[in-house]
């Protein structure tokens, strides 16, 4: 096992799920970020609920969620490496007397001691249809880094190979990087849908998915190749298979236990594809 899982899992006690990248615990995310040691993860990307009645959440007060998140960001800020890096995905919440669909990071980008380097947009094409409003079809991902002087990134890793003109030069040398462009900041990954006609392959039971592309170019760019990556807000497991599809170490928190069992039997499948 790694040694950082080792401290880890020495903290925190036994897990749900163990194996030698990975450890999975059932419990309160906030309580467990009590208990991690400090500057132990490169990379955490994570979901949290997004207070608008989900089955998993308890709705609270905007000020009680706003509150709620700062609570549980400045502890991943804590347990983040000197070059780490925390992406957060959101979407939109209801604010009495104020929006109907506001953007969960105008209420959240400032709420933690990170630096915050950018928001990137993720596009896609299915979701719900709207009569008073456009469609929303987008989601954002916070990125934020603990020093903005010095955060890994690896572009070359997640580089977009859909050049138009990749053999262009400028005086005899070739314009665009070999590996190819750089991707924009708005990402256009399909979402994990459900239905009989046009279920995803990835599909779980959970109600709110992240697909694997989207996590893969995150963990990619962000977490070194001997990397530790957090998701406290486990979910379906996505951050966690998708660490392990890369070699890299994962940590995962989940209060409930039928989403662990499926994050459980997703990372079990995984492993067994890999040989």
């Amino acid at each position: 096992m790694d040694t950082r899982l080792a401290e880890i899992k020495k903290a925190l006690g036994k897990p749900y799920y163990e194996a030698s990248d990975t450890l999975l615990y059932q419990g309160d995310s906030v309580e467990m970020l009590k208990l991690v040691p400090q500057q132990i993860f490169d990379l955490t990307v994570t979901s949290p609920p997004y207070n608008i009645g989900k089955e998993y959440e308890n709705i609270l007060s905007i000020s009680e969620y706003v509150a709620w998140c700062e609570t549980w960001m400045t502890r991943i800020y804590d347990a983040t490496t000197p070059g780490g890096a925390f992406w957060l995905n959101v979407g939109y919440v209801p604010v009495p007397e104020k929006g109907k669909a506001v953007p969960i990071p105008y209420l959240l980008w400032d709420k933690s001691p990170f630096y915050m380097i950018q928001e990137v947009v993720w596009n896609y094409g299915a979701g719900v249809a709207s009569r008073k409003s456009f469609s929303p079809r987008n989601e954002k991902f916070l990125w934020y880094v603990r020093d903005p002087s010095k955060y890994y990134f690896d572009l070359d890793s997640v580089r977009d190979p859909n050049v138009k003109y990749p053999n262009q030069k400028k005086n005899g040398k070739l314009k665009c990087n070999p590996l190819g462009k750089n991707p924009t900041d708005v990402w256009q990954f399909p979402k994990v849908t459900s239905g009989a006609k046009r279920s995803s392959v990835e599909r779980t039971a959970h109600p709110a998915q992240f697909p694997t592309a989207v996590i893969d170019r995150v963990i990619k760019a962000c977490s070194p190749s001997d990397g530790v990556v957090l998701d406290p807000f486990l979910g379906s497991g996505t951050t966690a298979v998708v660490a392990r599809q890369q070699g890299r170490c994962s940590v995962g928190f989940e209060l409930r236990q039928d989403y662990l069992d499926i994050a459980v039997e997703r990372l079990e499948t995984d492993t067994q594809s890999l040989f």
